[in-house]
């Protein structure tokens, strides 16, 4: 694909930073938007694009009070000719957010769009205008894809600190002009409150821009709001968010550390006792479909998570969502497991879709890692939070479900299939093969990790050999919570080449900094 220059996208970023001005003041940023002064309609929270296609996409706002979302799009930055989307009504029922989807695109084209916002009473009065923009994915395959990917933003109390640049990270990825960012969970932190200041190892201080709903953990409505809102306080998030569409699924820390469906909260927690997760989880995913153009949510609190987004012959994405139907943590050594970590519903929507799809390379964007084991250990017990349990061995306990969608793939001949994940707080790559699995009714795969890009890094975890995995790159530190301004944040790259169809995975760190290299070739059944 002939990609255009990154310097090329700067002016259509000027509506953007103007209307941005407001966000250095974060006291200011936390008062209800009922509450702003008089005039008109700004968007100072800067603008998304979502769920990218061919001939679609959403669009993202968020107001600072009520306002007619009224979207155009131009295929220059001038906006001669534009064509106008007349969008929803936005309120205080979705946090003055809203999302308009496009449609009747021009696939493979770089797409031109500018947000204002209208008076409802009067829709002569408009806002200044938040611009952005993004390119739908190409028709033919001759045009390359390029996408990067990473997780974990905030956590363990490493918020934004403007002495290092804020998210720096998000600058890096925009240098590499990805066509699109998947996001692998942990999009915020709402168990994890962030501080003033934290001491580094070597004395010196860390410094966090606060708010009141970061101050504690999230319970309400408003506070998961809150949170969401906090990432958008950065300056480089949002000048990333205007040049580059996301794909976003979500994981645990949305809601709480390690959650699953059914928990209730016991006594020594900062939640109050007998808390219901799935109370918390409501409330959390209702702010997550506001906060993010999300092309199965459709503004309802809801709606499914797990798609499949189609990103023209050379690709399509199965966003996978590993958190909202899975059991509950175990030990998980059960020889039966019919409902595993993905739901009997999602396992078959995904190898139904497997199969129907005719893309060259098929990622599966699975949000926990497979062969990496995360312990959850309560009162004692030896419970596992992802797939893996540590046991080298046949199938147990939830690998009987990817044991299954595994065996599958083979079977079905699905060729260029590759797993992409986060949450681990390191980067690495696994090859899996049967020929060092205890299960061997599989083809060999591949499973890239990366991450964090803005929270604490943590060792590497240990394999479990039940599928083979061989853990051929890693970088990680040696001691727990390394702080971003210490460097070990990562993200990865995926290039897709239009002539050869090779895929080409690059894990780079918080600087752009290639670390390891793989290329695949297209057409191998499993990868």
């Amino acid at each position: 694909m002939s990609h255009r220059p990154f310097p090329g996208r700067r002016s259509v970023l000027r509506g953007s930073l103007a209307a941005s001005a407001a966000l250095t003041l974060p006291g200011t940023l936390g008062a209800a938007p009922a509450f702003a002064l008089s005039g008109r309609p700004t968007a100072g929270w800067g603008v998304q694009a979502g769920d990218v296609t061919c001939d679609s996409g959403l669009v993202w706002v968020r107001s600072d009070r009520p306002a007619r979302m009224i979207v155009e799009t131009s295929a220059t930055e001038s906006f001669r000719n534009p064509h106008r989307w007349h969008g929803p009504l936005l309120g205080a029922d979705s946090d003055f957010t809203g999302t308009t989807r496009l449609r009747g695109l021009p696939s493979g084209e770089q797409i031109h769009y500018r947000v204002l916002l209208a008076d409802p009473d009067d829709p002569r009065r408009t806002g200044e205008p938040v611009t952005g923009t993004f390119r739908t994915a190409p028709a033919k395959r001759r045009q390359g894809v390029k996408f990067v990917w990473s997780g974990d933003l905030a956590g363990q109390g490493w918020g934004i600190n403007e002495s290092i640049g804020g998210y720096r990270i998000f600058d890096a990825m925009a240098k590499v002009d990805p066509d699109f960012f998947l996001c692998s969970g942990d999009n915020i932190y709402a168990d994890g409150p962030i501080s003033a200041t934290a001491t580094l190892p070597d004395g010196s201080i860390y410094r966090n821009v606060t708010t009141e709903e970061k101050s504690h953990v999230a319970t309400t409505l408003d506070d998961y709001r809150g949170n969401f809102r906090y990432n958008l306080l950065d300056r480089a998030l949002r000048r990333f968010n205007a040049q580059v569409p996301n794909i976003i699924q979500w994981d645990d820390h949305e809601v709480r550390n390690n959650w699953y469906p059914g928990e209730v909260i016991g006594s020594g927690t900062p939640y109050p006792a007998g808390t219901r997760l799935d109370d918390l989880a409501l409330r959390s995913r209702q702010a997550f479909s506001e906060y993010f153009p999300i092309s199965t949510i459709s503004g309802r609190p809801d709606g499914r998570i797990y798609r499949k987004v189609s990103h023209g012959p050379l690709l399509d994405v199965f966003v996978l969502d590993m958190r909202t139907y899975r059991n509950a943590n175990s030990p998980d050594d059960q020889a039966t497991d019919p409902v595993g970590i993905l739901g009997r519903e999602q396992l078959e929507w995904l190898k139904r879709e497997l199969s129907r799809s005719r893309a060259v390379w098929k990622v599966i964007a699975n949000d926990m890692p497979l062969g990496l084991v995360v312990p959850d250990p309560v009162e004692g017990k030896p419970n596992f939070e992802a797939v893996a349990q540590g046991d080298p061995g046949a199938p147990l306990g939830r690998e009987l479900q990817i044991a299954e969608l595994l065996r599958f793939i083979k079977h079905r001949r699905i060729t260029g299939t590759v797993w992409l994940t986060a949450d681990v707080h390191h980067t690495s790559a696994q090859h899996y093969d049967p020929s060092r699995a205890a299960f061997k009714d599989f083809e060999p795969f591949w499973e890239f990790v990366s991450g964090p890009l803005n929270a604490g890094a943590f060792p590497a975890n240990a394999l479990d050999g039940t599928f083979g995995p061989d853990r051929v790159f890693v970088k990680a530190p040696t001691t727990a919570n390394v702080s971003p301004a210490q460097g070990y944040q990562f993200f990865g790259e995926v290039d897709i080449d239009g002539a050869s169809g090779e895929l080409t995975v690059r894990l780079r760190e918080y600087d752009g900094t290639v670390l390891f290299t793989q290329v695949l070739q297209p057409g191998r059944v499993g990868q």
